[in-house]
């Protein structure tokens, strides 16, 4: 799969909807904040274990954190 179709399919991820979490970024269709995902990752939680403990968000998800906070830096 070409790299532009993969982040594209990542940014589908990604929600901002003022109604939910005051309008943080947020994993589509959950309450799991962008923020939330990178202060697991940052503390040292693998993906395995986000994923034990959200059971709904998958791989894709949190590499679409990652990538929308690597777009926000830029």
């Amino acid at each position: 799969m070409p790299y532009q179709k993969i982040i594209k399919n990542l940014i589908q991820r990604i929600e901002i909807n003022p109604r939910k979490l005051g309008g943080k970024p947020i994993i589509k269709g959950t309450r799991i904040s962008v923020e939330q995902i990178l202060k697991m990752l940052s503390a040292g939680v693998e993906i395995e274990e986000i994923q034990t403990n959200f059971p709904h968000i998958k791989k894709e998800d949190i590499l679409a954190a990652v990538h929308y906070a690597t777009n926000l830096v830029e």
